[in-house]
């Protein structure tokens, strides 16, 4: 096949999960499957981090979302046929909604629908107009959890037989750090609404009541709830005890898996939840919302508590330090990228009309 991967949406370091999630994965589907062509269409901004694959630089910068709406809907299907493209897979929720070759659409959740009030509203309407319209024009579609998938059918006028749920793959140098923890709680995510980390913050603090050598490091991309979450963090001194680090490289977050105690994931909504998975994989003991996917991510591995129950994430906290959960490690072993890559493919041929199976020659 000849794959093209619309990566227009991609601004390195400021897009989360799905930055992580699209490099391992296509690192993984070249790596399984190299017979196949795999021409990358990218935006100004990622010259300096290129991905895998064969790039394609266009012409705009996906900061001017308009300009990034107008070239993914009218220049990259020209693109498409001048490279003549068999299927476009694109991971990052957008499609062309008029294209030439068969499309795969990666849906990495449905916040939009079933948290409206998370967006800004400014952003609302185009996410639905998008979304809704990329969910229809698509051959197939890829959900990355159950839960995800059940949105796309209680939301959207879409085939079951249409949607595959492929989850993500787990990075495997994490099963190699060196533990060294420190009295230090990580939580890595996105500072947005959803994440519920003024609630952790609050209940942090009742924490360091009994354990006051503990700090607590939020890292991940600075969201537009930032500003919200700083002041709380002056509000409640905790200045000297709580790093923000904003995006960091992966160097960097091995060096936090290393470091930590423990970690925390409080969200109240996810489509995956990628950072429970990487903290199974590197030995922490683990403490998240009961809520899937994370349930079922977790898979019995980590402290489960109820995200809007202060009470209980305290005392979730509290025993995953004088008890940490165990086969973290087992449990994230069931996750690969190269899994993922192949179950990718086999709905990419799919998409194609090609022949579905094996990736590798017999």
């Amino acid at each position: 096949m000849r794959i093209g991967i619309n990566a227009l949406y991609l601004i390195p370091g400021g897009v989360g999960g799905t930055e992580i999630y699209l490099r391992s994965l296509l690192e993984a589907m070249i790596e399984v499957a190299p017979e196949h062509d795999y021409l990358v269409y990218t935006n100004q901004e990622t010259e300096e981090a290129p991905l895998p694959g064969v790039s394609s630089p266009q012409l705009v910068r996906a900061v001017n979302r308009p300009a990034r709406i107008l070239w993914e809907q009218f220049g990259l299907p020209v693109a498409a046929i001048r490279h003549k493209v068999d299927v476009m897979f694109n991971p990052g929720f957008t499609a062309p909604l008029l294209s030439a070759c068969a499309q795969v659409t990666v849906f990495h959740d449905l916040q939009h629908k079933r948290h409206p009030e998370h967006f800004r509203w400014f952003d609302l309407p185009v996410w639905r107009a998008m979304l809704f319209g990329s969910a229809c024009v698509s051959d197939r579609l890829i959900a990355v959890s159950e839960a995800t998938k059940r949105d796309l059918l209680r939301y959207y006028p879409v085939r079951e037989e249409t949607i595959t749920v492929v989850g993500h793959g787990v990075d495997e140098r994490l099963f190699e750090l060196a533990r060294r923890p420190e009295p230090m709680l990580l939580c890595v995510s996105t500072l947005h609404p959803h994440k519920n980390l003024e609630r952790l913050l609050r209940v942090f603090g009742r924490f360091r009541e009994h354990h006051p050598g503990y700090r607590l490091t939020l890292a991940g991309m600075k969201g537009f709830h930032t500003v919200s979450i700083e002041r709380l963090v002056a509000e409640l001194g905790l200045q000297e005890a709580v790093h923000i680090t904003g995006w960091v490289e992966r160097e960097q977050l091995y060096e936090l898996y290393s470091r930590a105690a423990g970690f925390v994931y409080p969200s109240t909504f996810e489509g995956f939840g990628m950072p429970v998975l990487e903290a199974l994989a590197a030995g922490l003991p683990v403490a998240c919302s009961d809520i899937e996917p994370l349930r079922s991510v977790a898979g019995g591995a980590a402290k489960l508590f109820d995200p809007s129950d202060e009470g209980a994430m305290l005392a979730a906290l509290e025993e995953m330090i004088r008890q940490p959960a165990s086969g973290g490690p087992q449990r994230a072993r069931e996750f690969s990228w190269e899994a993922a890559a192949e179950a990718t493919l086999e709905v990419l041929a799919s998409a194609a009309g090609l022949p579905v199976g094996p990736s590798h020659p017999s």
